[in-house]
This record gives structure tokens, sequence and C-alpha cells, in this order.
């Protein structure tokens, strides 16, 4: 025997707590003989007589009581490794439901869910769109696991992470000399978000900072419908970066910096007392790796 074995380990505790060779055997269901072959073995190994008979059995020698002392910890160190790495050699699986905004879903989810089917195949994710007081009522309600929404967030009970800023940008479909304010902005049509949501109440705050109250022509719940009518020429929008980060999402549209600037930051929110679950905790590093 070249290495120490833990199975022999486990024998020679069993014969000391049981005193015999044979009552030792009786238990793990092999001979006696195998047991003492077994015991030969570490004692070759260890390079030390770990037992000594008696005529009431056998019990340990010095070296073998200081051996039962550090198989103890040997024993703990290796449960204690078990059930560190059972956590990877379960697959995970089951169902997360997490509730954003419509805006967050279209143009940060894809490449974040795409990458958590990789990594965990059997998980399912339900996504849910909606204004932030509405996500936020469904997971106080635990109907939702977690939401992504903009701040300020509100709520009983509620643990919030904040996980990314980001710049406002004004949109328009044609070049605009001005320079976007809200003084300059104020007499063109405004194409906004509907009333309620989170984006929209920073956006009328943004104006209402320089005295002016936001009159939009249109008011919409959807991004693309949004960048849909920008692109007809029917008004401008203010709206998140992140809407037109990719060059085919800010095709035919001009955007520009808001002065002053702009931002919105998003955070998770999920109940204080939610137990977290493999693919919940998988889906909220994701999610933190956007910071």
């Amino acid at each position: 025997m070249t290495t120490l074995n833990l199975a022999h380990l486990a024998t020679f505790r069993l014969v000391i707590q049981r005193g015999s060779f044979s009552a030792a055997a009786d238990v793990l269901g092999i001979s006696q003989p195998a047991v003492s072959l077994q015991i030969r073995q570490l004692e070759h190994f260890l390079r030390s007589r770990l037992l000594e008979r008696t005529g009431r059995g056998v019990k340990a020698t010095a070296a073998g009581l200081a051996l039962l002392t550090h198989g103890e910890r040997i024993e703990q160190a290796v449960e204690e490794t078990l059930r560190s790495l059972d956590a990877f050699s379960h697959e995970v699986s089951g169902t997360v439901s997490l509730g954003t905004g419509a805006t967050a879903c279209i143009h940060l989810l894809p490449p974040l869910l795409q990458q958590l089917r990789e990594t965990y195949p059997l998980l399912k994710v339900g996504v849910t769109t909606g204004n932030t007081p509405g996500v936020v009522r469904a997971i106080e309600e635990n109907r939702l696991d977690l939401g992504l929404v903009t701040m300020p967030v509100s709520g009983r009970g509620l643990e919030i992470t904040p996980i990314l800023d980001e710049e406002f940008v004004c949109i328009s479909a044609q070049e605009e000399e001005c320079v976007p304010t809200p003084d300059s902005l104020h007499t063109l049509p405004l194409i906004a978000f509907e009333s309620g949501s989170g984006t929209r109440a920073l956006i009328d705050a943004w104006f209402q900072a320089s005295g002016l109250q936001p009159e939009p022509v249109m008011q919409l719940g959807s991004i693309e419908a949004i960048k849909r009518m920008v692109r007809a020429g029917l008004g401008y929008s203010i709206v998140p970066r992140m809407a037109v980060e990719q060059v085919a999402d800010r095709e035919g549209l001009c955007v520009l910096s808001l002065t002053p600037v702009l931002h919105r930051q998003l955070a998770i929110v999920m109940r204080q007392d939610k137990i977290l679950s493999k693919g919940i905790s998988g889906l909220i590093r994701l999610l933190q790796q956007e910071k």
C-alpha cells in the first residue's frame, strides 16, 4: 500500500470501537482475515504498530491512539470536502421567475439567459415584463422570485442590490443642431414611455428640475414601438442607452447624450426571506457581472 487508504482507516477505528477483529468483521460483512489484512497493511504503511492483543481482545497502542485522534480530523475534512463538491456534482434544475422592464428584457437579458442555459441546461427561467411597482408587488406577494427594476424601489421586507448605472440618451430621426437640454426639447413632440413606469418618472423629473412639465404626444409601453415612431419622424424620445447600444438597434436614429446627464440605476430586488436555490443564485451572479 503506497497511499493512506481511508477504508482501512475506518476499519481500524471500528476494530477499536468493537474491541475485536471478529466484531468489526461482522459489522463490515467481511471475514476476520480480511480485517486483519487491512490492519497489517495500515501498520506497514504507517511503519507503526497500531494494535496489541489483551486478554479481553485488542486495544490501541500509543501510535494507534494518535492515529484515532488524527483519523477523526481526516474524516471531518473528507466530509467537508464532499459537501463542498456536492454543489458542483448535482444538476441545477427547477424554475426561476424574473420580473423586469421591457427594455432590459429585450436588450440586456437575452445574452445572460443564453449563458445561464449553457451553464444550467435543466434550469428554466420565466420572464415577466412590467413596470417597477408591478414587479415589486409581485415579489412581495411571492409571485416572482426576483426582479430587475429601476431605482428607486421601496417595499415591505425587500432586499435591494443595485447592479448597473446606465445613461439615458435622446433619439431622433435626424441630426439635431441643438444640444438636448430640457429647454431645447420641451417645445418638440415627445414620444414617451407610458405613465407609471420608473423610467418615465425619471424622465419627468429631469424636465421638472428645470421647472418644466413634459407633455408627450404619445405614451407607449414598448421601447421598440417608441423607436419605430421616432424613426418615422413623429417626434423624439429619451431612452436608456442599452436600447440603442448595438448598431442594428440605432439604425435610422440620431443618438445624443443629454445635458444635464441623466442616469438610471437598475437593481436586483427580492424578498429578504427568500430561500436561495442554486438556480436563483446562478442568475443573480450573472446579473451582478453587468456592473
